[in-house]
């Protein structure tokens, strides 16, 4: 039995309309003779307005209850699309997470998913009927409902396409696809046909919104074939998967994308004390934030104080300021915090092989006024911190050095994957 997995943001079911049209979609697919389980986010902005009754109510930190209440939103929009379905004449169930054998860390507000028994899920495809699963949500070990943060229900769709052997994660949303930059800021951005796991991955994590990046991480490990797709057109999106008909050449174009990122926070912790390393400390406090670092750097053994700077998540910005104060303080060092900053990086393969390419990012942006400070570079990435307010600036030179507007020459005309039809 082929399965096909689709997943349905919540741009894409922000009305009732819209529903109704995921379900046709759904429905295709169904009478192409696939088995389809279909993973939903909660519709349109109801996590955001279940955020404010939270903090209405003076509990906006992650929680066992807030967990709870934000679970609210998936399953009400699984339940109404298996009603839609339903009212279709498609047979359809709706499942939770608990109920779809979700199983998750302890870790409220942005747990991992450990394994999913899908029993539940399997017995519904068995019977001809689709399964309508809860993203972002699964249940910890206390028995508890435990979420997965941000971007949670890409993760679940994945995972559970992994499970289920599928041959494709569809993730639906309201672009058409991964392009060369965000078409929102910059209209001469050019989809891209095709993209690799490793470079979706780090595209995600540099500010592509697109796919969350433990999605993405995860579609590497498992090897699940990802397909970005617009939910309200039949444009052709964008495949995520290593592709296996290209040509290797050498002269290939090494950049693929500009990303950007405007919530960041530049950190230097700092002590006078030359001879006491803080670096230990400051990533176990940053560990127990549960804070994902950038573009990190630190003082060198001869130098007559200890200094560290990093970058963080804006929005995270509040509980680490407590926390590295207090652990700065006690060693009578310090902490400085900007937060008037944005990441900018261009993405791609074998950038360190290509020097070049760090000089004309950094000669791009000094032509274009463009101050630029901390720096990161790898196979993958290359990233610099520029102010918040030149952060547009900064993607459109970038966009425009690297002629990403343009069709790579020594492309293939077509993205194909074993035993799917050509997308572009």
């Amino acid at each position: 039995m082929d399965v096909l997995v689709q997943k349905f943001g919540g741009t894409s079911l922000q009305t009732l309309d819209r529903v109704r049209r995921a379900a046709l979609r759904i429905s295709a697919a169904r009478q192409k003779g696939s088995a389809v389980a279909v993973v939903v986010s909660a519709r349109g902005s109801r996590t955001d307005d279940l955020l404010r009754l939270a903090a209405d109510v003076g509990a906006a930190d992650p929680s066992r209850e807030l967990d709870q209440l934000l679970s609210v939103g998936e399953s009400e929009s699984a339940a109404l699309m298996a009603l839609a379905l339903n009212g279709m004449g498609v047979p359809a169930v709706s499942l939770t997470g608990h109920q779809a054998g979700v199983r998750t860390t302890d870790r409220h507000g942005d747990a991992l998913i450990t394994s999913i028994g899908a029993d539940r899920v399997r017995s519904a495809l068995d019977a001809g009927k689709v399964a309508v699963v809860t993203g972002f949500q699964g249940v910890a070990r206390t028995g508890d409902v435990a979420t997965l943060g941000r971007g949670g229900s890409d993760t679940t769709a994945v995972a559970l396409a992994a499970r289920l052997d599928a041959s494709v994660c569809e993730i639906y949303t309201d672009v058409d696809g991964v392009f060369s930059a965000d078409p929102r800021i910059l209209p001469a951005a050019r989809r891209l046909p095709w993209v690799s796991p490793e470079v979706m991955a780090e595209m995600a994590f540099a500010g592509a919104r697109v796919l969350h990046t433990r999605c993405i991480e995860l579609a590497a490990m498992e090897g699940v074939e990802v397909h970005v797709r617009n939910a309200a057109t039949q444009a052709p999106g964008t495949i995520v998967v290593e592709r296996q008909d290209a040509v290797p050449l050498e002269t290939r174009r090494a950049v693929v994308a500009v990303t950007h990122d405007t919530d960041v926070a530049r950190v230097l912790v700092h002590c006078r004390d030359p001879h006491r390393d803080m670096a230990p400390e400051v990533f176990e406090t940053l560990a127990a934030q549960g804070t994902v670092v950038d573009l990190v750097a630190r003082s060198g053994p001869h130098e007559n104080e200890f200094r560290m700077g990093f970058t963080i998540r804006r929005s995270q910005a509040g509980p680490v300021r407590d926390a590295l104060h207090e652990l700065a303080a006690a060693f009578g060092g310090g902490v400085h915090f900007d937060e008037n900053v944005g990441k900018v990086s261009v993405v791609g393969m074998g950038l360190l092989s290509r020097p070049e390419y760090t000089a004309r990012l950094m000669s791009a942006l000094a032509g274009a006024g463009i101050p630029t400070s901390w720096i990161s570079t790898c196979q993958t990435r290359l990233s610099v911190v520029v102010p918040r307010e030149r952060v547009v600036d900064a993607v459109e030179t970038l966009h425009r050095e690297f002629q990403l507007d343009r069709p790579e020459p020594a492309d293939v005309t077509s993205a194909t994957s074993p035993g799917h039809s050509a997308i572009a």
